[in-house]
């Protein structure tokens, strides 16, 4: 156990899951474990037959499937040639993160733990099943599991003679140290962002800067949704995608945010740094450059326009000065205080630059070797890809609603992603952001003669876009589209385009403009209208349907 220590695997989409194996991290660290926190697609699957402890910290997406991260453990773990005590030196636990508003609740933590005892593995604790729905969050059953399992951790790997407990007063050492280089160390102007020829295909470590062509408004400026169509370069990128990929973008903070927060925390925005890891064996962020510097970092990296977590104020109330806030802050990061920081935070999306505001005594005694461990890195956004390689070679496009919503606070809230996106202005100089493709879950069919019923209101309509774009340039004619949106003459995306196909007879098109007349109508009444044709095409057409919102 010694030189193995401690292993927690995680498998997040949104961030959660990670957040809480971190935690369980810091709590194996209070009581002089070593421990090492991985995502599950980046640890070492031929090894951990050999682990001796090990706890897996799993959220369930969608209908019941496994986050991005860990989809390639998955596959692994359930191939049917696994022997039946491949596991049988391991102790394990499982705690899932879910909502119990959707049919298949926690089940890919359910499932991860029947597997793992299937394959030998001894089970430390019944599974922990986490609930976005209770009025405390995924933390009311987190908390008293995490109790249950350091009581057994403990007695199978007791406290060597003379350590206590390191105790939740003590602020644990940072992730890194952050070590300013002098002001006048050389340094080579770079754009840290360069379109370099990439090696293999882009990837998140790797991602393709591509020259945004245009960014057009596809809404009339009467509407309130402001609906971008932008196009991208990808000349060179050695990027391939069909009908129903994803491209996968990663956006930064906006100036003033910078500006602010560098403020907040009186840092020097051009001051450069490297880091080095406190413990050795923790790797550097793969995707900050070293050196690098702190304008880079907050713009880049840092996520100060998340929504804080529990674990945010946690750390926040060690550096406190004043009474007060600290008070406001340990209420926060307590298992009592889970709905006052609800309402103050999660339900009006309050960012983390906005309560680094609320606690300004606190905010200006942050050590800049925490600022890592306090916020998390900006995560890369999803976006269906609207055109096909086969009508725009060299060239991709992506349909974008920009989020503005009100909520109980003054300033309207903004989708971080698509507010950079929607600010991009290509007519003033080279303007490029840095993308990658991912296979996405819609497969047309090989068949050019099977026809396709396609669903897409909305931006919903991007897929399909691409995909009829795709069938066209193969000449298949059994596309039928319906689309649905406010107005005819407001929203109606890409309107000139499907009435020229129409025209032309490769598209048969039901439209749905739901404030066009007193009564609404949307696209499910427009399929029950035509419910003879869908049923045709389905029963004697052997159609597939497919959807998008």
């Amino acid at each position: 156990m010694a030189e193995h220590g401690l292993l927690v695997l995680f498998g997040s989409q949104t961030g959660t899951a990670q957040d809480t194996a971190e935690r369980v991290g810091r709590e194996a660290q209070r009581r002089h474990l070593r421990c090492r926190v991985q995502a599950l697609d980046s640890c070492d699957l031929a090894n951990l037959i050999h682990e001796p402890l090990v706890v897996f910290v799993c959220a369930t997406t969608g209908q019941g499937d496994p986050p991005d991260n860990m989809k390639m453990f998955w596959r692994f773990l359930f191939r049917k040639n696994l022997p039946a005590s491949s596991l049988c030196q391991m102790d394990y636990a499982v705690l899932g993160l879910g909502d119990s508003s959707y049919p298949k609740f926690n089940f890919v933590a359910k499932k991860l733990h029947k597997r793992l005892l299937q394959l030998g593995g001894n089970p430390l604790l019944p599974v922990a099943l986490g609930d976005d729905q209770h009025d405390l969050g995924p933390d009311a059953a987190i908390d008293p599991w995490l109790v249950a399992l350091w009581d057994k951790i403990l007695a199978l790997y007791p406290l060597p003679p003379g350590l206590e407990i390191i105790s939740p007063d003590v602020c644990l050492p940072p992730k890194y140290t952050l070590h300013y280089l002098p002001e006048d160390s050389a340094h080579p102007e770079s754009d840290l962002l360069q379109p370099a020829a990439p090696q293999a295909a882009p990837c998140e470590l790797h991602p393709f800067a591509a020259r945004v062509v245009s960014n057009q408004r596809v809404t009339a400026q009467s509407h309130f949704q402001d609906v971008r169509l932008i196009e991208f370069d990808i000349a060179g990128s050695g990027i391939t995608f069909s009908a129903g990929d994803v491209v996968m973008i990663q956006p930064q903070n906006c100036p003033e945010d910078v500006q602010q927060f560098c403020q907040l925390l009186r840092l020097e925005p051009h001051r450069r740094f490297v880091l080095e890891p406190t413990e050795p064996g923790t790797s550097l962020p793969p995707l900050l450059p070293q050196p690098c510097t702190i304008q880079y970092l907050v713009t880049h990296y840092l996520d100060i326009s998340c929504v804080p977590r529990r674990s945010f104020f946690e750390l926040l109330a060690y550096f406190s000065t004043n009474e007060l806030e600290q008070e406001k802050l340990q209420e926060f990061s307590s298992a009592q205080g889970q709905e006052e920081l609800y309402s103050y935070c999660t339900r009006p999306r309050r960012t983390a630059l906005e309560a680094l505001w609320d606690f300004p005594h606190s905010t200006c005694a942050i050590p800049a070797d925490y600022l890592l461990d306090l916020i998390p890195r900006i995560r890369p956004r999803a976006f269906s890809i609207a055109s096909s390689m086969l009508a725009l070679p060299e060239r991709m496009q992506i349909l974008v609603a920009v989020v503005q919503y009100k909520t109980r606070l003054n300033k309207p809230r903004r989708g971080l992603c698509s507010t950079w996106l929607a600010s991009l202005n290509p007519e003033q100089g080279d303007v490029r952001v840095p993308l990658w493709v991912k296979k996405g879950g819609m497969k047309f069919p090989a068949d050019p003669a099977t026809p396709v019923i396609m669903i897409g209101p909305g931006t919903g309509v991007a897929p399909f876009r691409a995909a009829i774009q795709e069938r066209v340039a193969l000449g298949c004619r059994g596309n039928c589209l319906f689309f649905g949106c406010r107005h005819q003459s407001k929203d109606f995306y890409c309107q000139t385009e499907w009435e020229e196909l129409v025209t032309k007879g490769f598209l048969t098109l039901f439209t749905a403009f739901s404030r066009d007349q007193e009564e609404k109508v949307y696209v499910q009444h427009r399929i029950r209208e035509n419910g003879k044709l869908v049923w045709e095409l389905l029963s004697n057409g052997n159609a597939h349907v497919y959807l998008a919102g």
